[in-house]
């Protein structure tokens, strides 16, 4: 056996056959192994007579030899690199055997053009050294410097010249013939090394990079001793040892220990200007090795910083190592690099092959193909540069997306407000500093097992002194106290508790309270539990990460073999300043982690990825707000819609015109299907009893008794949930508590989603009520006219507003965040380009806020804005703004464009309702998809405010409005290029090899693409009403051909929702809302915002300007640390776009 060979195209169906060996007669490199040497001659005339004269078909290969030992060169990661490089047309690859590298000499060895070699334990590294200067192939990783990887001085000495950051070191050379290198003084919690001191903790590393025992020793005051770290045996990595004297035999590095926080990052780069991050639990810790169920070392998603991409591509440089992979310790605020492994590859990651394989292979092909007179050019990647096709039908390059999301499906959220005055509240209060703000949020388990002491002990009071005058407080006490006690453990996610201070006492909401007020201060006690995200919630964040991949540049592409894979490339090619914030309720954050698992297809439990990936942003009223403590104007709203619903008669036009003065089609469609909103509670009361009359018959059947519903809740707890609302709901006078009707909707929905087959009676009729109650009521407590919408959502999200204002202008301003420094840049393909993406996962609060913001701001005119007042037609027709809901800005680049010019930049809102409602059957609001401007396209459109001309003109697009309905496997269906530079790059080249593929490729359709069908099969983001759409929505309509079995469109059910995933609802598709808006009109309405809000909010505005604009901007810091370094410390003001 002489040899292993890949050769692309020579297998059934394309497939790449692998060759093992050869005759022992016959030379890896004659004619039929289609190898040359770089030795062989190439220039001669000979050699162009004999190749005019060859078969066209025969072209010349590139011959890639690996030569490593056997365990490396047939490792999986390496397999699967291969197989991948394979496909490159041109391509061949040839693997040394092991018994040839260590017996053979190095001119029997295959000869190649370019070598993959490097050492291992046993491998002869002076023979392939040997070997490259006898045949001069082109090294992916150089030889020599690999001599000084083996030597952790020499790695330490390399990375000082290069400036990079290091522990604090000193060497102890035992060397006898350097005596002044070996000076070592050691005391108690000290060692002096040469001079140099190193207090306990400190780390003891052996000199030669192969022996991996490196010490650590603790300060007595720890007590002392050492951690013993090994190669990894099994699923251990290190040993703790009572021994704390340093060893006295050898030569060792010693250095200062850095306090990471339990978590190494591991950096592999592929070339310069690549580099994949992940981290994981040191092995200094305790030594334990973190497997998952199959085994493999748990390793989790990093996001480099800036300055890190930066330090990956100098080692890179600096050690002349393609394929690299060096350890960085991340400590106090710096990254450090305390080790350079030299050859490494991740494992476990489908898409670090793929863009290893892709990266290498262009390298080798851009290299020698000119030299073997290939016809192979360099292919324009659509990630190279980020231009796609805007949805106003131009070329334009992708700068920005910021996107607000609702979080995910939950539980039904529950909550229980009482006042409280007994001083064992206050003196809580106080020991937490609720006093400097006036409101305290309690959610550490040492904080509610106080609020549960003091329930308890007042109980214990109430029963030895039994006061008639209290006992309503007493049901709130013992209800505080069982909610408190349930699951026997505390957890942030379940529960909180939430105080605000009253000075003058609790004001009655309404007359039917009995208490009268009593004078002096209290604290108003909100309770609040349930509310957690569900699996399907999940599903529906991380199937949406997923879609979302594809409104990037190459997002359409079939590299990789599924959607999305642009955003992936420019992410891991340092591209992509990618910002992930979340309020601090557990729901928005476990959504914020599912999304970023889904957007870069990354693996595992959403744990380690909220902890790596997410920020919380739960400062001055970005992403959170206390909904319970409202502003006068909501009080005031709130009192206004209590009143109205109370009235016992047939709704009368002066109530649409007060509850509705805006005719809004949705509320208006519900108050004529409430009718009289009293005999509708009434019909709601009644069913609610039904339902608990059910469940305490279900109870009572002994085949209940162990019936497990939902996420893991069970018939008594259902019960409780839905008898609370029995007592809430219908006061003691007999009025009804309106307040109570979105948690009453909000628990109907839940059951009637999660729990159907308990088959329960007249659940439809409460589901279809109690909704059209509840779009009433929730949309309007933010606001019933456009005043008050304003000066709600002006309370909720001024800071936000001003944070999204920020992050245009930060884009336009061009600076330096994640991008090359340009001492560095040399070779990148537009090393200078990004796109930036800003997501901010809140609750209902603030999605409703910002939507108001943007209708009611004065963003344009609908009178004199025909788009626009279909968009507010649209908005009008939206009833529910669901879990999931998004608003997504697209901020574009014309290159062409003056940069003086407002036509330079351009901007996009979109906007979806987020998932589809219970039974919606057809009265889904139907909007116009992703769609040119209509002055672009008149010849090509019917009238966009026909939809009847839609459904007329080509029937199939009816199925387009209806909502997505991704599936689970999604990622893995292949789909057309639309619009990405690829597409516009083949015009100009014929080659077959200007495009690499793994998979076999779909046929390609011009940038002019059609409306997009993202429904049934496809993880589809954008909706396609419109006509004749061009955007960078992904065509997926092909799709109904790679799955012949199922149709396209379902049309059966639109509650099948995802597949693989009971009862998981569909998301509605993104549709315009318009496409556009110049940055300098949307920047001069932010500014306008935030002026008018700050002068609605004084408060608000002082929170503001302590957030932004402080010359410190510590504020901001501490929730977007890693923000651009080049930003000024003050906040900038909006500069004119002329």
């Amino acid at each position: 056996m002489s040899h292993f060979e890949c050769r692309p195209g020579t297998g059934r169906g394309g497939l790449p056959r692998f060759l093992v060996g050869c005759d022992d007669d016959e030379s890896p490199g004659s004619e039929d192994g289609g190898m040359r040497s770089d030795s062989e001659p190439r220039d001669g005339e000979e050699e162009e007579e004999e190749e005019e004269e060859e078969d066209p078909s025969s072209e010349r290969q590139v011959v890639v030899g690996i030569c490593s030992m056997m365990k490396k060169s047939k490792s999986k990661p390496m397999t699967q690199i291969l197989e991948r490089l394979c496909k490159f047309e041109y391509i061949t690859v040839v693997i040394f055997p092991e018994e040839v590298i260590l017996s053979e000499p190095v001119d029997k060895w295959p000869l190649c053009d370019c070598l993959i070699s490097f050492h291992s334990k046993g491998f002869p590294l002076d023979k392939a050294v040997s070997y490259v200067q006898l045949r001069s192939p082109l090294l992916i990783n150089d030889l020599n410097m690999q001599y000084f990887i083996q030597d952790r001085r020499e790695v330490y000495r390399i990375l000082q010249e290069e400036g990079i950051d290091l522990p604090r070191y000193a060497v102890l050379n035992r060397d006898p013939d350097r005596p002044e290198e070996c000076n070592l003084v050691e005391c108690e919690d000290h060692v002096e090394v040469n001079g140099e001191v190193f207090h306990k903790p400190f780390v003891e590393k052996p000199v030669c990079a192969e022996d991996h025992n490196v010490y650590i020793y603790y300060p007595t005051s720890a007590g002392g001793g050492s951690q013993r770290l090994f190669r990894k045996i099994g699923s251990r990595s290190s040993v703790y040892s009572p021994e704390s004297s340093v060893r006295k035999t050898g030569s060792y590095i010693y250095e200062e220990f850095m306090p990471t926080d339990g978590t190494d990052v591991k950096v592999y780069t592929v070339g310069p200007d690549y580099a994949h991050a992940e981290a994981r639990k040191s092995p200094a810790l305790d030594g334990k090795v973190e497997r998952d169920s199959e085994g493999k070392e748990i390793r989790y998603p990093v996001m480099l910083t800036a300055m890190e991409k930066l330090v990956a591509r100098k080692v890179c440089l600096a050690f002349k190592q393609t394929v690299c992979g060096f350890d960085l310790l991340r400590a106090n605020g710096h990254s450090f690099v305390c080790d350079v492994n030299g050859f490494s590859f991740v494992k476990n990651s489908m898409k670090y092959y793929d863009d290893c394989a892709k990266v290498l292979g262009n390298m080798v092909m851009r290299e020698l193909a000119p030299q073997l007179h290939i016809p192979w050019s360099i292919p324009m990647e659509a990630e190279d540069i980020p231009i796609v096709p805007t949805t106003s039908g131009s070329m334009m390059e992708l700068r920005c997306v910021i996107a607000v999301v609702r979080h995910g499906d939950r539980t039904p959220k529950q909550k229980m407000k009482m006042e409280v005055r007994n001083a064992m509240f206050f003196d809580l209060f106080e020991k937490y500093g609720g006093y400097k703000s006036g409101k305290l949020k309690l959610k550490k388990p040492k904080q509610l097992q106080e609020v549960l002491d003091i329930a308890r002990q007042l109980l214990l009071e109430l029963v030895q002194h039994n006061d008639c005058e209290i006992e309503e407080k007493k049901s709130k006490l013992e209800q505080l106290k069982t909610v408190l006690e349930m699951y026997g453990h505390f957890s942030g996610i379940n529960r909180k508790v939430q105080l605000t201070y009253l000075p003058n006492g609790q004001p009655k909401a309404s007359s039917e309270e009995e208490d009268s007020q009593r004078e002096g201060p209290s604290l108003l006690l909100v309770l609040k539990w349930g509310g957690e995200l569900t699996p399907a919630g999940r599903v529906q964040a991380e199937e949406l990460g997923r879609a979302f991949r594809c409104m990037y540049p190459g997002g359409q592409g079939d590299y990789a073999g599924f959607p999305g894979c642009g955003l992936l490339r420019l992410h891991s090619t340092y591209r992509h300043d990618l910002k992930i914030y979340a309020s601090d309720e557990g729901r928005v954050q476990m959504t914020a982690a599912a999304f970023a698992k889904g957007l870069l297809a990354l693996e595992g439990e959403l744990t380690p990825i909220l902890v790596q990936m997410v920020k919380s942003a739960n400062m001055n009223g970005l992403l959170d707000s206390d909904s319970d403590s409202l502003t006068d104007c909501q009080q005031r709203v709130k009192t206004r819609l209590h009143e109205i619903m109370q009235k016992d008669r047939i709704f009368s036009e002066e109530d649409y015109q007060k509850l509705a003065p805006s005719c809004s089609l949705s509320l208006v469609n519900s108050m004529k299907i409430i009718s009289n909103p009293v005999s509708t509670c009434d019909k709601v009361y009644t069913l609610i009893q039904s339902l608990t009359r059910q469940i305490r018959k279900r109870l009572e059947d002994p085949k209940s008794a162990d019936l497990q519903l939902y996420h893991s809740e069970t018939l008594e707890l259902m019960l409780q949930r839905w008898s609370k609302l029995e007592r809430d709901f219908r006061t003691k006078s007999g009025r009804y508590d309106i307040s109570k009707i979105p948690d009453i909707y909000d628990c109907i929905k839940y059951d009637t989603q999660h729990n159907a087959s308990l088959g329960l009676e007249d659940t439809l009729e409460l589901l279809r009520l109690s909704r059209a109650l509840a779009d009433i009521i929730i949309p309007q407590e933010y606001g019933i006219n456009r005043e008050e919408k304003l000066d709600i959502a002006y309370a909720y999200c001024l800071p936000l507003v001003k944070k999204i204002q920020l992050d245009l202008q930060r884009t336009h301003e061009d600076e330096a965040v994640n991008k090359l420094h340009p001492l560095y840049s040399r070779g990148v393909m537009s090393p200078g380009r990004h796109v930036r993406t800003r997501l901010y996962f809140t609750s209902e609060s603030h999605v409703h806020s910002l939507l108001s913001i943007f209708r009611y701001g004065g963003l344009l005119n609908e009178e004199k804005d025909e788009q626009w007042k279909q968009a507010m037609d649209y908005l009008n027709a939206v009833s529910e703004l669901n879990y999931m809901t998004q608003i997504v800005i697209m901020l574009y680049e014309d290159n062409n464009k003056d940069p003086s010019s407002e036509e330079r930049f351009h901007v996009e809102l979109h906007f979806s309702p987020g998932v589809k409602g219970c039974e919606e059957g057809d009265n889904v609001p139907m909007g116009f998809g992703f769609r040119p401007a209509s002055s672009e396209n008149k010849e090509k459109q019917t009238d966009p405010g026909s939809l009847e001309d839609l459904s007329q003109d080509e029937p199939d697009r009816a199925v387009l409005i209806e909502p997505i309905s991704m599936q689970k496997r999604s990622p893995l269906i292949r789909n057309r290029k639309a619009g990405s530079m690829e597409v516009l790059s083949e015009s100009s080249s014929s080659s077959r090899a200007s495009a690499y593929r793994l998979f076999p490729s779909c046929s390609r359709q011009s940038p002019e693409m059609k409306p997009s069908g993202l429904g049934g099969i496809c993880s589809g983001l954008f909706s396609a009403a419109g006509l004749g759409a061009s955007s960078s929505a992904p065509n997926l309509q092909e799709l109904g051909q790679t799955h012949p079995k199922k149709p396209l469109f379902p049309r059966s059910s639109h509650r099948d929702g995802f597949e693989g995933c009971s009862m998981v609802p569909s998301i509605y598709p993104l549709e315009t809302l318009h496409n556009s808006l110049s940055l300098k009109q949307v920047d001069e309405f932010l500014t306008a915002v935030c002026e008018s809000g700050g002068d609605t909010n004084s408060k608000t505005l002082k929170s503001l300007s302590a957030l932004f604009d402080s010359k410190s901007q510590q504020s901001l810091d501490s929730y977007a640390q890693e923000e651009s370094a080049s930003t000024p410390s003050h906040a900038p003001r909006p500069r004119p776009l002329v």
